[in-house]
């Protein structure tokens, strides 16, 4: 297997793109890449996206973008794993690379959410569910976060208070992120007057659907500087599957597929998690984020949202997540978000986020879920030496 390192990476901002269509949003970011890269072609492109089908009545995404950008002709594909497919499609591309069948391939992420009624969206989205033994009883994936939320509470006696920090650390950091979605700090007193969309989740801690693209482009690692300079290495890569519908998890309030696809990846990358500098989480929800840091191995179990209430996951604290402001405020456009959150991590590792910029960034994770943690993709990215 060869190493694959990051050559190009294009993004769009996130939000309500009325006078974009799906192949203009994907467009625009496999282009931005190609600039990144100064690339004119490659070898292939895998497009994660989950609802096009349903939303936009829309299939066949691979040639329809391939030939948009002017690559007809090559592999393309389209790469679903419900709100996991962005990471997905980096995840087939990194494997492309690596096994040395394909040199050059381009992973891009897309969705536009924005056009339908928000019934039509949730009852989409809720596809990613178990549609026999979950979605028919009505269950939509806010209320069934909400059911682990309130058993965690109850589990391990957390103050719904304690999980503030997630939303306001996401919204502080997406404020210096152009691409975000909702440019704006919030307050405590903002979360705590929020509306409850599902008790105890509130408007603040759930991540807004938007429509949305992302790109990334890969390369061998021993030819990737003589495109990119500032290339990113894929240290680990790895995606594992739990149950669909919660119940039949051994532990509900454990992300099993989150915890087995991170040690692989650190077992890849020869690292663990006190060596990571910052991670790119998916707070689709409050009680996610906290979930996740503790199936990542930054928290004890029950203490995940602490590190929220105690700031531990600010930009300078022990492990800073969502340092562009993650899919709470930058955004959630559910197929491209894994893909965003690459994008971040190379950002992160070129030392160009900003002032979001992690001080000292070598080592980066960034975890990508589909469904309520039926599948886990999970990337460990360094910087070039």
């Amino acid at each position: 297997m060869r190493d694959v390192s990051i050559i190009g990476i294009g993004q769009i901002e996130v939000g309500e793109h009325w006078g974009k269509s799906l192949r203009h949003l994907a467009g625009e970011a496999v282009l931005a890449a190609m600039r990144d890269a100064s690339l004119e072609k490659a070898d292939a492109l895998y497009v994660g996206n989950m609802l096009s089908g349903e939303l936009n009545g829309q299939g066949h995404l691979g040639a329809l973008i391939a030939d948009f950008v002017g690559l007809r002709g090559i592999e393309a594909v389209k790469i679903e794993a419900a709100c996991g497919s962005g990471a997905a499609a980096v995840r087939m591309a990194y494997l492309a690379v690596a096994s040395g069948l394909l040199d050059v391939v381009i992973a891009a992420g897309v969705e536009k959410m924005t056009d339908q009624a928000t019934d039509v969206t949730t009852a989409a989205l809720a596809t990613a569910a178990d549609a026999e033994y979950e979605v028919v009883h009505g269950t939509s994936f806010v209320s069934l976060n909400a059911l682990l939320m309130q058993r965690y509470m109850y589990e391990y006696g957390v103050k719904h208070e304690d999980f503030a920090g997630f939303p306001i650390t996401a919204h502080k950091n997406a404020a210096n992120n152009p691409y975000a979605m909702f440019q704006k700090a919030i307050s405590l007193e903002t979360f705590k007057r929020a509306k409850i969309i599902a008790s105890p989740i509130n408007l603040m801690e759930s991540s807004p659907i938007g429509d949305g693209a992302a790109a990334v482009i890969l390369a061998p690692s021993d030819v990737a500087r003589a495109f990119q300079p500032a290339a990113v290495r894929i240290a680990g890569s790895a995606i594992v599957t739990d149950s669909l519908a919660i119940h039949d998890r051994h532990d509900p309030l454990f992300l099993e597929a989150a915890a087995q696809s991170a040690r692989k990846a650190y077992h890849q990358a020869d690292v663990g998690p006190e060596d990571i500098d910052f991670f790119e989480l998916h707070d689709a929800f409050s009680i996610t984020a906290a979930l996740s840091l503790e199936a990542a191995g930054f928290a004890e179990r029950g203490n995940g949202a602490y590190l929220a209430r105690d700031g531990e996951i600010a930009l300078d604290g022990r492990i800073p997540i969502c340092t562009m402001g993650g899919l709470k405020a930058r955004g959630h456009p559910v197929g491209a978000t894994g893909v965003y959150q690459i994008v971040e991590s190379v950002l992160q590792l070129r030392g160009q986020a900003g002032k979001n910029q992690v001080k000292n960034a070598r080592i980066g994770l960034a975890q990508n879920i589909g469904g309520s943690g039926a599948t886990v993709i999970t990337h460990i990215l360094t910087a070039e030496e």
